[in-house]
């Protein structure tokens, strides 16, 4: 049937004979542009066509040795780093969160110790404060009676402010900034004040040396911590950060004691890092309730996510849309859950797999601080008398604090993948033309060439296949049967 149509199809146009096939090896050894074929064919000489022969095998082998390197080089995953250093014109200038190391109002928390163990139960949330079991007793105690004590409204109301007391000069680039320009945000340290908040005034620095100068007037006749629980220093603390991140202190903020003048020189360094399996990040994580991705701003929304889920309510110093927790639910369940988040660590930093994966740009301010002893006799003086204090006063509170670029210039620090697709093939390009002469048309010749045996082969195979039966229908079948058992009665 079909089969046999196939066959008689295959004898007459298909194969071809013994002698053609002979002719076509030869032609391909002859025309093949890979180089070294034709001398082993067309050589009469035995010893040549065995050099030859070697030759071929043994460039063929180191093609083959090299591509497998640099095919295992290139899913190692390799990168490099780049600094370039870019002079602009004028560069954006950083976004400043000053916090006062004194955190609570002196006579809003005299004699009562478990204020600070309440806020530091809350900024546990933020960096892990152990707390010490010989205050629990006293904290359970304040909390049944104060079931509706807010530590947000308490630390909002009675905590270190911005005006025109405690912020006694501002000038910017030489013109006169005032509180106003200032965002509250709560961190660790309490009610902290960030100037350039969230970039809205896109504020740049056109010339190096000239920035931010403050004067703040600590007051720590008013404002005092206990010394007992650990809070034992004087002064303003500052972190420098990007606009659009939340400032982050926890060994990053930069410290001014009292009677001291700081000045801190700063530079912008951007840093880029490959997508995985290159490098670390996630190009396609986004945040909920920040414009850009950072690794701090994502923690703190894994912890958010975890305590909802948990507590059924939202510590204020989190991000989110939640009910805010009260100060019960904040010590029987958030401090317990942010143990456990840690301990668990169900909120990881750093790795592709991680929670949150390092981002992949990201701007930070590196900075070189300097100090001196705030103001000479005369000025000393000259404040005294301004802001009718007296000199001890002045060397006790009295706070300088001086911000600006170093240059104007910003450093990229660029991670790059050291071996792209395009070098890939460049590379193994350039092993087979070295070794071998070949190129991409040799490939689709040795192709072309396998292929074609490929099907003789098949063709020469089915050629010798067994006849298939033909198979009838069974009323042939059976009458066939009758006929045949006739014929052997008859016989």
């Amino acid at each position: 049937g079909i089969l046999e149509k196939i066959r008689l199809h295959l004898i007459k146009k298909l194969l071809p004979d013994l002698e053609d096939r002979r002719k076509y090896h030869e032609k391909f050894a002859s025309s093949t542009s890979f180089h070294g074929v034709h001398n082993i064919v067309h050589t009469q000489s035995k010893a040549r066509r065995a050099l030859w022969l070697l030759i071929v095998v043994g460039c063929l082998a180191i093609v083959i040795w090299q591509i497998c390197s640099r095919f295992i080089y290139y899913f190692s995953w390799p990168t490099t780093t780049t600094v370039v250093v870019q002079y602009v014109e004028n560069v954006k200038f950083p976004a400043v969160t000053f916090c006062n190391m004194n955190r609570f109002q002196a006579h809003a928390v005299s004699n009562l110790k478990v204020i600070f163990l309440i806020w530091n139960i809350v900024s546990a949330i933020i960096q892990k404060f152990p707390m010490e079991d010989k205050y629990s007793q006293e904290l359970n105690y304040f909390l049944l009676r104060n079931q509706n004590f807010s530590i947000k409204d308490f630390t909002r109301k009675n905590g270190f402010y911005l005006n025109s007391s405690t912020l006694l000069e501002c000038d910017f680039f030489g013109k006169p900034c005032y509180p106003q320009d200032f965002e509250h945000v709560f961190t660790e340290y309490g009610n902290c004040f960030t100037f350039n908040h969230n970039d809205l005034s896109a504020r740049r620095v056109s010339l190096s040396g000239r920035g931010l100068h403050l004067l703040f007037d600590v007051q720590q006749d008013k404002f005092t911590d206990e010394p007992t629980l650990g809070y034992t220093d004087a002064g303003i603390t500052f972190v420098i950060h990007s606009p659009q991140e939340l400032p982050r202190f926890d060994g990053l903020g930069l410290l001014t004691p009292v009677g001291m003048h700081t000045q801190v020189a700063i530079r912008q360094l951007k840093s880029i890092i490959q997508e995985y399996p290159w490098g670390e990040c996630k190009p396609d994580i986004k945040l909920q309730y920040h414009k850009i991705y950072s690794t701090n701003g994502c923690l703190l929304e894994c912890k958010a996510r975890y305590i909802q889920d948990w507590c059924g309510c939202l510590p204020f110093i989190l991000p989110g849309n939640g009910t805010e927790c009260d100060l019960l639910k904040v010590y029987k369940c958030v401090y317990p859950a942010v143990y456990d988040i840690e301990i668990k660590g169900l909120c990881t930093v750093g790795t592709h797999n991680s929670t949150c994966p390092t981002p992949c740009e990201e701007t930070d301010y590196p900075t070189t601080v300097t100090y001196s002893k705030f103001g000479g006799e005369k000025a000393i003086k000259y404040f005294s008398t301004k802001l009718k204090k007296s000199p001890e006063y002045i060397r006790q509170n009295l706070v300088r604090i001086e911000i600006k670029y170093n240059d104007l210039s910003y450093k990229i620090t660029q991670q790059q993948k050291a071996l792209t697709i395009s070098d890939l093939l460049a590379d193994v390009g350039g092993q087979l033309g070295l070794f071998c002469g070949a190129s991409m048309i040799t490939i689709i010749e040795l192709l072309e060439y396998i292929f074609t045996n490929f099907c003789w082969m098949c063709i020469f195979l089915l050629l010798k296949a067994p006849e298939m039966p033909q198979w009838n229908n069974p009323s042939q079948n059976q009458s066939t049967q009758k006929e045949k058992k006739r014929g052997i009665q008859e016989c």
